[in-house]
C-alpha cells in the first residue's frame, strides 16, 4: 500500500501530511493560504513536490477544501474563498499535480478521518460538526462518505433554523441567498453577531466566551444561546438520521455546551423528548482535516 498525501486547505492556512500505510505522520507542513487562485494552485502543488520526497512516487494525494464541484459543470462552488467559486478547481489541481489527486468538501473530509480512526470509529452512521467561524457538516455510513448525486449531503449548516422563537424574527441572510440557516447563528461569527446584537460591542468569540466563564451576564446569555440553538440543530437530525454518535470538532468544539452538554439539550427537543444521543469531541482535533484528505483513497 502506498503512502497517501493530505492536503487541507483553509481560509488562512494550508495543512500537507504524509500518512504511512499503517496510518503515522511522516511530513507535515503548515504555510499560509494565498488570496488568489493562480497562487493558491501554485502553492498546493509546491507542498505535494514537498511531501512526495518523502511519500514517494506511487503516493497517492487527497485534497480538502470549503465548498463542493458541481456534479454537472465540475466547477468550484459555495466556497467561502471566493475566487474559487466558478473556476475549474478539481481539473486545475490534477493538471498541476504529476499524481492521482482526489478533492473533497473539507468538512467531509474531517468527517472521513473521525469515522476511520478517530472518535467515531465503529460506529455505523457518524455524523460530524466542525464549529468554528462557520459551521459544516460530514457524514459517514458502513464507513464510506455519503456525499450524495448532488455533492450536497451533510450541509448542516445551511439547514434552516429549527422551532425558531420569537427572538429570533427576522431571521438572519445567508451568504447563500436564503434566511435563516443554522450557520448564521451556531458559529463563532454568529456568537460575535448574537452579543453585539445585544451589548454593541464588537467582539470574537473567545473574548466572549472568557466574559461568559468570568461571570459577564450578556456573554452568558449569548453562549446559552448559541448552545440552545445547536442543540435544536442536533434534535432535528437525530429526528431524521438517528445517527449512532456526533462527533464536534473545529474551532470552538472545546466548549462544554457544545459537546459534553449537548446530547441532553438536544434529547428535549427530540420527537420522543427522551433521546439517547451520543456526543464525543473530535479525536484528532485540528489535523483531522488533514488526515482525512489524506484517506479519500481508501474510499474506493
Amino acid at each position: 500500500m502506498p503512502s497517501r498525501i493530505g492536503i487541507d486547505i483553509g481560509g488562512t492556512k494550508i495543512d500537507a501530511l504524509v500518512l504511512s500505510p499503517q496510518g503515522e505522520a511522516r511530513f507535515e507542513k503548515r504555510i499560509a493560504t494565498p488570496s488568489g487562485y493562480d497562487a493558491l494552485i501554485a502553492a498546493v502543488a509546491s507542498l505535494v513536490g514537498e511531501a512526495a520526497a518523502i511519500a514517494g512516487p506511487d503516493a497517492t494525494v487527497g485534497i480538502g477544501a470549503p465548498g463542493s464541484a458541481s456534479p454537472e459543470t465540475g466547477r468550484w462552488r459555495n466556497a467561502n474563498m471566493v475566487f474559487c467559486n466558478g473556476r475549474p478547481l478539481p481539473a486545475d489541481l490534477a493538471q498541476a499535480i504529476a499524481l492521482p489527486v482526489k478533492l473533497e468538501n473539507d468538512a467531509n473530509c474531517f468527517a472521513l478521518s473521525e469515522a476511520f480512526d478517530g472518535a467515531g470509529a465503529g460506529f455505523p452512521v457518524v455524523c460530524f460538526y466542525t464549529i468554528g467561524t462557520a459551521l459544516g457538516g460530514g457524514l459517514v455510513i458502513d464507513g464510506k462518505l455519503r456525499s450524495g448525486p448532488n455533492a450536497e449531503a451533510a450541509e448542516f449548516g445551511h439547514l434552516p433554523l429549527p422551532w425558531p422563537n420569537e427572538t429570533e424574527w427576522p431571521l438572519l441572510p445567508c451568504f447563500c441567498g436564503k434566511a435563516g440557516c443554522v450557520e448564521q447563528y451556531v458559529s463563532g461569527t454568529g456568537l460575535a453577531r448574537d452579543y453585539n446584537a445585544l451589548t454593541g460591542q464588537a467582539l470574537k468569540g473567545a473574548e466572549i466566551v472568557a466574559r461568559a466563564r468570568a461571570g459577564e451576564s450578556a456573554a452568558k446569555a449569548a453562549l446559552e444561546r448559541l448552545a440552545d440553538r445547536f442543540a435544536r440543530l442536533t434534535a432535528s437530525l437525530v429526528n431524521t438520521l438517528d445517527p449512532d454518535i456526533l462527533v464536534v470538532g473545529g474551532g470552538l468544539s472545546s466548549l462544554p455546551e457544545l459537546v459534553e452538554e449537548l446530547g441532553e439539550r438536544a434529547s428535549a427537543y427530540s420527537f420522543s423528548g427522551r433521546a439517547r444521543i451520543r456526543v464525543a469531541r473530535a479525536y484528532h482535533g485540528e489535523k483531522s482535516g488533514v488526515r482525512g484528505a489524506a484517506r479519500l483513497w481508501s474510499q474506493g
